[in-house]
């Protein structure tokens, strides 16, 4: 009988271990596609067979729609993955938007991501993801837009999804698409001057997450994995220097404040900007532990989900492991 208890109480463990590996990928986020070793490393480990590329953004500038930030690509960017074209618009381009502006919208879109395709020789799944963060004023458009998207590529539609947008879904409504990626991260503005973590703050994401589970659609998670600088001058004015680590705060022209701030001691270059003397310097970065905690609350919330780190850079990939 012990034999028995002994043996079901490993089964279990065993169950509960499985629950909690997710199938997982990268955002491609950079404008240039290329990879260096350790990138096609951490994609080869990747378990989940797609990576979700950003190809170009669409702003509104004149009036007229225009897409910017087109990506371009040299012969390092060789993977196995399926690319799945990720698409941002400016939540903008949706106020007061025509039906004839829709058509040409989805038109231009899916004419520029099949270009992209057959110009780089991509292999490009079967779904579009649109990345839009989308209000309660801009809805009507942006979701029509999704649904003529939709039927004019022929492909399956997911879209992104903020915190705000599942906390008060009511009001900003649910996209006519067959799945979501919920970003669970930018839990406040680093331009606010706090203590939290602007890129992850559990406390706060867990409030905006109480009702996550009665969302209607299937839904995958996105989780950070990316760092920045936040540089405070003497006006209490805020700007950001991305890719800064801890580690960057070693200098001696640094006093340390804390484990993650520094005040600069000289005026000078650093990390490609001009900074003076009392400026500053606050690093914001994600543990492992940090993104374990998300996921063992997000278990509990959602019965199967797979995750998507944002961003594939290898000056994010050294401290986690997948």
């Amino acid at each position: 009988m012990k034999n028995v208890f002994f043996l079901f109480a490993i089964l279990i463990m065993t169950s509960c271990n499985h629950e909690s590996i997710k199938s997982y990928t990268f955002y491609y986020w950079r404008t240039h596609l290329s990879l260096n070793k350790a990138e096609k490393t951490a994609l080869q480990k990747a378990t989940h067979p797609y990576i979700y590329t950003r190809f170009f953004d669409i702003e509104k500038v004149g009036g007229k729609f225009q897409p910017v930030a087109v990506i371009t690509k040299d012969q390092t960017f060789d993977t196995d993955k399926e690319i799945i074209p990720v698409v941002f618009i400016k939540n903008d381009v949706f106020y007061d938007i025509t039906s004839n502006e829709i058509n040409f919208l989805v038109e231009n879109v899916a004419s520029l991501i099949k270009k992209k395709q057959s110009e780089f020789g991509l292999k490009i799944s079967t779904q579009i993801q649109i990345d839009c963060d989308w209000t309660a004023g801009t809805s009507k458009g942006y979701f029509e837009f999704l649904k003529r998207l939709k039927n004019f590529s022929g492909k399956e539609l997911s879209c992104t999804l903020r915190l705000h947008q599942v906390k008060n879904s009511k009001l900003s409504g649910i996209p006519p698409v067959s799945k979501v990626f919920l970003m669970c991260y930018s839990t406040s503005s680093p331009l606010e001057n706090s203590g939290r973590n602007s890129i992850l703050d559990l406390p706060t994401l867990k409030n905006y997450l109480k009702n996550v589970n009665l969302y209607p659609l299937e839904m995958d998670i996105a989780l950070p994995i990316y760092s920045w600088g936040i540089v405070t001058n003497h006006l209490g004015k805020h700007k950001l220097i991305n890719a800064l680590s801890v580690v960057d705060l070693k200098n001696v022209n640094f006093r340390k404040i804390s484990e993650t701030e520094v005040e600069i001691m000289k005026d000078g270059f650093y990390f490609g900007n001009f900074l003076n003397k009392g400026f500053t310097l606050k690093v914001e970065e994600i543990s492992s532990d940090q993104l374990n905690q998300v996921k063992k609350y997000l278990n509990h919330k959602l019965p199967g989900y797979n995750i998507v780190y944002y961003h594939l850079d290898s000056k994010f990939l050294n401290q986690h492991l997948y």
